[in-house]
């Protein structure tokens, strides 16, 4: 038994496992997948890139697929050619990555605190949810969204 013990012991300190470490990959590709695709202004390069071959969308305006992601995504910045979006902040657990996100459509727009939460499977993203409010002028509170 002792043998046994010092086997998991010498294992444990010669091939340490990273807590974390697919949840940190996980959010530096949806970080990159995010740059790419709203601050470059290359959705269908990210899509390509960054999504599955399945991709499961909950935003009720775009449909299902990287296609629908991109095709949505080109005319908009077609039209808003210089929209920005500042990721405030990044959580990841498990196979779920959230983005805590202000984005504007010029320098002049308030703009809106979005929430998206990303599924990553073999690091792809494969599934979507997103929570949009607009940033009012004042605050209840005097607290900003960020």
């Amino acid at each position: 038994m002792k043998t046994l013990t010092a086997l998991a012991v010498l294992l444990v300190f010669a091939f340490p496992v990273s807590a974390g470490t697919l949840e940190e990959e996980n959010k530096k590709m949806v970080r990159d997948f995010y740059e790419m695709a709203f601050n470059q202004h290359k959705p269908t390069e990210a899509a390509k890139k960054y999504i599955g071959d399945q991709y499961i969308q909950h935003n009720p305006y775009v449909q299902n697929g990287a296609a629908a992601f991109y095709g949505y995504f080109e005319g908009f910045f077609k039209a808003h050619p210089k929209s920005r979006v500042e990721i405030k902040r990044v959580i990841a657990e498990g196979d779920l990555v959230v983005l805590h996100l202000h984005s504007r459509v010029d320098e002049t727009d308030r703009g809106r605190a979005i929430v998206d939460i990303f599924r990553v499977e073999n690091g792809k993203i494969i599934e979507h949810w997103d929570v949009i409010q607009t940033v009012p002028e004042k605050s209840a509170s005097g607290n900003t969204m960020f």
